[in-house]
């Protein structure tokens, strides 16, 4: 059967993964004021509502379990599961936000895909149309939008689902204020009434999507995304003391792995007797072995697995990116090149200024001139002049002058 795209909707990811760590309870991720921001159909149902206070929310649904998740830890599981989706379903894959991934499969992958993480799975020609789909599937469940059913099917696009398109919310409570009820509606107008009311980037957009232009197929998966390392040990881990030794020898293997690159999160698994429990932190560049040991033991605590016994730990490294200098303020492709070639021809052509102290008194203790590429001392014609240092008998004299002007003006 032919490969087309399909769109797995995990959208609101926060509230997903809050979900999965919690599956037998109602959740309802809070903001850094403590207040609802997601909450699961089941916690809505018993009255919590987006924008409620937190004791608000536990006052209508006790066995709610709210909480806070923070940004690090969603980006690190995101990229933990378009991992998993390369690995085992497609070598293409898209999740540029999210919540939303993109896959090209078969229609038997979408469905293994659906049931295994129990979601909403549109399956389409296009990234567009098959998240339009996904929209209106049910969880664990595929929507084939393939073939003859697209014209159809768009036609029946509710109002709410415009974002897909591009379409502001704004605009969109605008349009529910004139009466459109969808697509259907928003078809019946021309190109041009459709692009002075959305503006005319969004009416563009909108006008190639109803002419039938679709974005590109889905791109390429890059692996590699997660650098991972896993420790077993023969006895659980009870003290700070013996999981540092075990992370000395668990993480000089990270380092090579990044060649250079550096990475935005740091997130330890942690596997006892009750079950994985993890833990997500940012990381600061440039990396070394006693900042990511310290980070780890950090983590670690954050996880609270020590008092049950740690049998095994995962350290994953996500957020890889390759690190650039920027030599100059807006530099450009042609002004790098032109200071690679001349450093390439004459190495110590170019020195750069080193600030000690713009306020200091004397020239010489305000900044020196240093190598590019090395930062050794290179002295120049512009390299300030050192001010004259008295010898120790000067000085000495100096200070006698001073103490004998001072007692012949006291003199009557």
């Amino acid at each position: 059967m032919a490969a087309h795209v399909a769109c797995v909707l995990l959208a609101p990811w926060p509230l997903t993964l809050l979900s999965r760590h919690h599956p037998r309870s109602p959740v309802a991720v809070l903001g850094e004021t403590r207040r609802v921001l997601f909450a699961c159909p089941e916690a809505q149902l018993q009255g919590v509502q987006p924008g409620m206070r937190e004791m608000a929310a536990l006052s209508r649904c006790p066995d709610l379990h709210a909480e806070v998740v923070s940004g690090s830890a969603a980006s690190a599981a995101w990229a933990e599961l378009l991992e998993a989706l390369y690995a085992r379903y497609s070598d293409r894959v898209e999740g540029r936000q999210a919540g939303i991934a993109f896959l090209k499969v078969s229609l038997k992958a979408a469905r293994d895909l659906a049931a295994a993480l129990h979601v909403p799975v549109g399956w389409a020609d296009s990234p567009e149309v098959a998240h339009l789909a996904a929209l209106r599937a049910k969880s664990g469940e595929v929507r084939d939008v393939t073939g003859g059913q697209e014209k159809f099917f768009l036609s029946l696009t509710p109002t709410e689902h415009l974002h897909v398109l591009g379409v502001p919310d704004a605009h969109t409570q605008k349009l529910k204020f004139l009466g459109l009820r969808g697509l259907a509606d928003l078809m019946k107008w021309s190109a041009a009434q459709r692009e002075a009311f959305l503006g005319v980037d969004v009416g563009k957009k909108v006008n190639r999507f109803l002419k039938g232009e679709r974005s590109g197929a889905v791109a390429k998966y890059v692996p590699g995304q997660i650098i991972e390392a896993h420790l077993g040990v023969d006895a659980p881990l009870l003290e700070l003391g013996e999981a540092e030794a075990a992370l000395q020898d668990l993480l000089p293997s990270l380092l090579p792995e990044l060649r250079g690159r550096t990475a935005a999160y740091l997130t330890l698994h942690s596997d006892t007797l009750g079950g994985r429990l993890s833990a997500t932190r940012p990381l600061k560049w440039p990396l070394d072995d006693a900042g990511l040991l310290r980070m780890a033991l950090l983590t670690l605590q954050d996880t609270a697995a020590l008092p049950l016994g740690v049998d095994a730990v995962t350290i994953q490294l996500s957020g890889l990116q390759q690190p650039a200098r920027m030599v100059g303020l807006w530099a450009g492709i042609a002004e790098l090149e032109v200071t690679k070639t001349v450093l390439d021809r004459f190495p110590e052509a170019l020195v750069r200024v080193q600030w000690l102290d713009p306020w200091a008194y004397s020239t010489d203790a305000q900044y020196h001139w240093v190598d590019w590429q090395t930062g050794a001392l290179r002295a120049t014609k512009m390299t300030p002049k050192q001010a004259p240092v008295a010898s120790r008998s000067q000085r000495r004299d100096t200070a006698v002058q001073q103490v004998l002007a001072f007692f012949e003006g006291m003199a009557p």
